[in-house]
């Protein structure tokens, strides 16, 4: 009971910015900031409050007096519910202009580090069906929306075949039709959920870990190729190909058809078996006449068009003559290590995941790419003195580390190296603003480029240039 009474109700706020993780903010009457998870800015709202913290609140906005001219009509029926597309509510411009915002200021005041003017962030050409891969899981006890609830509907057929509700780790929201991924992905997602209640297939209820159909990837790539890979939660053959051969009858164009048979508390597959039922056990990705092996376990970036766009950025800091040696850290596959071979001398890979370097240095081999080396282990521990006296010192450094941005031996290393340039890409600005406080005693920032990889949503990735003082 205390927890409620902590609840405020505010009346009448004006929604001033976007912030972290894209809420709102709006300034209560005390002057506590106030996060809201509903709102655009430029919206007059009445806020409920979910959260108290010593510094700000945290609410839900439960009516409004003005909607924002920023606002535009989302165009998918899960919005609200369904976790993903959070901006789906706030015109593309002003999105863009929301993650610059972000970027500027990590950079400024996390970062505190000298700027200079700060390019104008690339968007997206394709701001919906842009990711080439989904995951979607089944349950036996779909998530029940506020409106079917208040029609007191009875509701038999509890099966869903779509996204977790946030927060909600047993809670599935059946997904109709999902404005991420290209078709034929809403197709063969509803086909299959169709087709398994036809056949009578248990949909897995995680809560008892029992059921027979778990989880469904779909990926495609630009060039047209779609892999389907159902997950599930035993072995029964009969059932398994009833299922996968009536969807090979209705999609017969699928590149690749695979299964995972899981039985283990959690849904990963990296750690499981994967079987070929049809086709090839891997689809292609093409950019610029290279060619690059997705299989089902491999990290590709989901936006495969910006991407490109994001790669290119990176390649055009570098500014190679061909004369140089480059170290990619965090080379993850290799993409952008093969993608600048041809202008580099030579490019050296580090990565910390052994199947990743396995897959980079099989996508060299098939792009007759002879300039790259990739070497597996953990960025800290590998990136040393010896590995430096082995491979030489690089004249450009390009570091793409994850969210968590690059440990702090990292960083003492690269001071150490003085490379000439370094490239640094990152999807997280702030851990990205820590980094470079940490570098700017030895290296100056040239340029800065932010780029949107995921329209409706406020992650942005952003590129600087460093150069040795």
């Amino acid at each position: 009971m205390g927890r409620r009474n902590n609840r405020k109700i505010f009346e009448d706020l004006e929604v001033i910015d976007a912030g972290a993780k894209g809420k709102a903010i709006a300034k209560a009457p005390d002057g506590k900031v106030v996060f809201i998870n509903n709102a655009v800015p430029g919206d007059i709202v009445t806020v409920q409050t979910t959260k108290k913290k010593r510094a700000y609140y945290e609410g839900t906005a439960i009516s409004f007096s003005n909607y924002s001219q920023k606002r535009t009509t989302p165009v998918c029926e899960h919005f609200g519910v369904c976790g993903g597309c959070k901006w789906q509510h706030m015109g593309y411009e002003h999105q863009l202009f929301y993650k610059q915002k972000e970027v500027e200021n990590n950079l400024k005041r996390l970062g505190g580090v000298k700027l200079p003017d700060i390019a104008p962030i690339l968007g997206s050409k394709d701001t919906y069906f842009y990711r080439n891969k989904m995951e979607f899981s089944f349950s036996d006890s779909k998530w029940l929306t506020k409106e079917q609830i208040e029609r007191n509907e009875v509701i038999e057929n509890r099966n869903a075949l779509g996204f977790h509700i946030p927060g909600m780790w047993d809670k599935i929201l059946d997904i109709h039709k999902c404005h991420l991924q290209e078709d034929p992905s809403n197709g063969i997602r509803n086909y299959i959920k169709d087709e398994a209640e036809r056949l009578g297939l248990s949909f897995f209820n995680t809560r008892n870990q029992e059921g027979f159909l778990r989880t469904l990837m779909i990926r495609n790539t630009s060039i047209g190729e779609v892999m389907v890979l159902i997950q599930f939660f035993y072995d029964h053959t009969e059932n398994r190909e009833k299922l996968l051969n009536a969807l090979l009858k209705k999609f017969p164009n699928l590149t690749s058809v695979l299964y995972v048979i899981n039985s283990k508390g959690n849904d990963t597959i990296y750690d499981q078996e994967v079987h070929c039922y049809h086709g090839r056990d891997h689809i292609f990705e093409e950019m610029e006449g290279l060619k690059f092996k997705i299989n089902a376990k491999s990290f590709y970036q989901t936006n495969s068009k910006q991407a490109y766009e994001l790669y290119k950025v990176t390649r055009d800091f570098t500014d190679l003559t061909g004369k140089e040696l480059v170290y990619d850290l965090y080379t993850g596959t290799g993409t952008i290590a093969q993608f600048i071979a041809k202008k580099a001398k030579k490019v050296i890979g580090i990565e910390a995941v052994p199947e990743a370097i396995a897959a980079a240095k099989e996508n060299a081999s098939l792009n007759g790419i002879n300039n790259v080396a990739f070497y597996v282990g953990d960025m800290k521990n590998v990136f040393n003195k010896d590995f430096i006296a082995d491979n030489g010192v690089p004249d450009i450094v390009i570091t793409d580390p994850p969210r968590d941005g690059m440990h702090k031996d990292v960083v003492a290393q690269l001071i150490n190296l003085k490379a000439e340039r370094i490239v640094y890409v990152s999807c997280n600005s702030a851990t990205q603003a820590r980094d470079l406080q940490l570098l700017d005693e030895y290296y100056k920032i040239i340029k800065v480029q932010p780029v949107d990889m995921f329209p409706q949503t406020h992650h942005v990735e952003n590129v600087v240039l460093l150069e040795k003082r």
